[in-house]
């Protein structure tokens, strides 16, 4: 649903009859729209140079909530005792020399198409906070709630068609520590979160997909009432440039639930029946070939989210029965249909987790968190694939060779998106804040 409030428009001590018609002619469509864009029309406008800002590459960000273990996925440590080295055996990749555990054979086999880091630091093993420091590249600050990738290119890039200009599928995000959120730059830039399973036979999009016996006909009637109250309404107006600018708002969100591209970005049943089957038929496949479509329809950022990766218990069942099948299957499809697509050089995908998990093997056969190592996954937007940067130690605990922090990756990513370096935002109250501090991963650019 969409997650932005704003108040409704008054005439000194009442709220405007024409306020509740208005949204009342949307509201049997289920949205709450208008007076949210009303907020994202105003921040488009301050940013109507931002045409000529960016590079032009769009992002679609993975989220593994909880912490995916980068001993049992991409960084292996084969020689290590089995209390360290776990229960999985180890295959290899298509880059020479390079080895990932069994649960990863379609990223083994895709190995070339992306980079790998293995020399991420995390510094942090808290969620909430990871949250809130791995989706923004600044550690959390109790003062300042800086915002997520998504929000910034939201507030200094706006729209690029009807659609949002940032979306978060799922809910997985721990938002306790603002993780995920807009912070200082407002809920106006906050993402369109799409709650729904697009797996599911009847996927409806809540504000966006009209319910059951609502037809463009009657969504079409529905304007034209609107139309002739305010035509009578107008008369008895006394500030007519601000109800404009209202009408404005009401526009723009008829216009995003009856554009073409809107329509067109939801329809999943318009897909090759085989190319849904090679995403895998469950929420976190067919999110990613709905995040594809959803960059094609003129999104800049779509975050995709899954959850259930805190594997303190059970850690290598969990992994190898439920949590990887479905991401060693969607992922590396995004990217081979991205690049058939000729969308690749033009669409950063990153993956990014909340920290690495313990070297050693809990009782319940699980790993605890870990703050020092963990690993990321980039691809697409000039990074070179098969790739493999940085080095741990032996048991996979201490990051030994090119160790980059979550700073740097938040630097890379705002580079390959083309904002700069030195990007300043201001808070609610004026202040300046510094946005990235990290540097660049140049082997990646």
């Amino acid at each position: 649903m969409l997650r932005f409030t704003t108040g409704m428009s008054r005439d000194c001590d009442r709220v405007s009859r024409r306020s509740f018609v208005q949204v009342g002619a949307l509201a049997g469509l289920g949205l709450s729209l208008p007076l949210a864009l009303a907020a994202k029309k105003a921040a488009a406008a301050e940013k109507a140079a931002a045409a000529n800002k960016g590079s032009g590459v769009n992002c679609i960000l993975i989220w593994t909530r909880g912490g995916t273990s980068h001993h049992d996925t991409f960084d292996p440590k084969p020689d290590a005792p089995v209390s360290v080295k776990g229960e999985f055996g180890f295959i290899d990749t298509a880059i020479p020399g390079v080895k990932f555990t069994e649960v990863c054979p379609t990223f083994a086999k895709e190995a070339k198409r992306f980079g790998l880091l293995r020399g991420w630091n995390p510094k942090n093993g808290s969620h909430g906070t990871a949250d809130q420091y791995v989706m923004s590249g600044r550690n959390f600050n109790q003062a300042v709630r800086y915002p997520t990738y998504g929000s910034v290119v939201s507030h200094e890039l706006g729209f690029k068609s009807a659609m949002p200009p940032f979306m978060q599928l799922g809910t997985e995000v721990d938002q306790r520590f603002g993780g995920g959120s807009p912070g200082i730059l407002g809920l106006e830039h906050g993402p369109f979160v799409i709650s729904a399973d697009p797996s599911a036979d009847e996927f409806i999009v809540r504000d966006i997909s009209p319910p059951k016996g609502i037809s463009p006909e009657r969504i079409d009637r529905r304007r034209k009432m609107l139309a002739r109250v305010d035509a009578l309404q107008r008369q008895a107006e006394i500030q007519p440039a601000a109800f404009d600018a209202l009408d404005e708002n009401y526009r723009t969100a008829f216009n995003m639930i009856t554009a073409p591209e809107t329509k067109g970005a939801f329809d999943l049943a318009k897909e090759d029946v085989k190319l849904r089957e090679a995403y895998g038929k469950n929420k976190f496949g067919q999110s990613c070939l709905l995040a594809r479509r959803l960059i094609e329809a003129g999104v800049r950022f779509v975050t995709v989210t899954d959850g259930a990766w805190d594997t303190h218990q059970n850690n290598f069942k969990s992994l190898k029965d439920r949590l990887m099948p479905r991401v060693d299957q969607g992922l590396p499809q995004l990217l081979v249909d991205l690049e058939q697509r000729g969308l690749l050089s033009t669409t950063l995908v990153v993956w990014l987790t909340d920290f690495g998990r313990t070297p050693q093997i809990n009782a319940a056969s699980g790993r605890d968190h870990w703050a020092s190592a963990g690993f990321a996954i980039m691809a697409g937007a000039g990074v070179p694939g098969g790739s493999v940067l940085g080095a741990t130690d032996g048991e996979g605990g201490f990051v030994t060779k090119d160790e980059y922090l979550t700073d740097d990756i938040a630097t890379t990513i705002y580079a390959k998106l083309g904002l700069p370096t030195d990007l300043i935002a201001h808070a609610p109250d004026g202040r300046p804040v510094r946005l990235i501090e990290g540097r660049l991963m140049k082997e990646w650019m």
